[in-house]
């Protein structure tokens, strides 16, 4: 068992001097510039948390006292979606830049309701659904922190906030959200030095710091019948996870 330690603990060793060994640097003074930009593509899932109000009074037309209805809602399912856009970034100090990155964000929200009082053969309640399609310009303003280079690869984390702009139009679905939103976002990547440009993978998470549900929404719909389902929650903070992939 000592030797079969002793092997793997040789064999790690040996793995990290190899992994020390300095290799030849692509474009390597790349990172002086004070400013340069670059363009983006990447996917998206969008995500909402919902907050319930719980058994509601509902006077409907044609009833003189109004009726106690429970529905509850929910964002069931994380649906991809697709980004893109172009970065700006402007060099603060080495190990420090700040990034300019204006994105549209295509992609949906998949809603389910399930209205407690209205029970099914099975007795199970009665479900509705609203597929919510968001198209989004956000604004990212990013504090990038790199680590320092070594060979062809720089890994950083960066965390910034965001304003977005919601371009979904108003229908007549049950929920609808603000047009406006702002959203703080965290993340990490690592920058890849190829010959001609850097290649850069980033994984990145963002929360919406305000209540974005528009609560004037259930007093323009025709169907009284929908007023129950929109009027279920009370608030809604929207969540995005962006895959993304930089040319720079």
């Amino acid at each position: 068992m000592r030797r079969i330690i002793s092997s793997i603990v040789l064999a790690l060793i040996a793995t990290m001097a190899v992994a020390q060994v300095r290799k030849v640097q692509n474009k390597p003074y790349i990172d002086l510039r004070p400013l340069h930009f670059g363009i983006q593509i990447g996917l998206n899932m969008q995500d909402v948390e919902l907050c319930n109000v719980g058994p509601q009074p509902l006077l409907l037309p044609g009833q003189e006292e109004p009726v106690t209805r429970t529905v509850v809602t929910d964002a069931d399912t994380w649906n991809p979606g697709f980004s893109v856009g172009v970065v700006a970034d402007m060099r603060l100090s080495q190990h420090l830049s700040l990034r300019l990155v204006p994105t549209m964000h295509f992609g949906s929200k998949h809603l389910v309701f399930r209205d407690l009082d209205d029970l099914n053969d099975a007795g199970l309640p009665r479900e509705s659904t609203q597929d919510m399609k968001n198209t989004y310009i956000s604004l990212p303003i990013d504090l990038k922190f790199s680590a320092e280079r070594f060979n062809n690869y720089r890994p950083y984390m960066i965390a910034g906030v965001s304003p977005m702009l919601n371009l979904s139009g108003k229908d007549q679905d049950f929920i609808h959200l603000k047009r406006y939103d702002t959203m703080v976002e965290v993340g990490l990547g690592c920058d890849y030095y190829l010959p001609f440009f850097k290649f850069i993978p980033e994984l990145k998470f963002c929360f919406s710091l305000s209540d974005v549900f528009e609560k004037k929404h259930a007093d323009e719909l025709t169907d009284a019948t929908k007023q129950a389902f929109a009027r279920s929650i009370d608030a809604a903070y929207s969540k995005m996870v962006v895959l993304t992939l930089y040319f720079e």
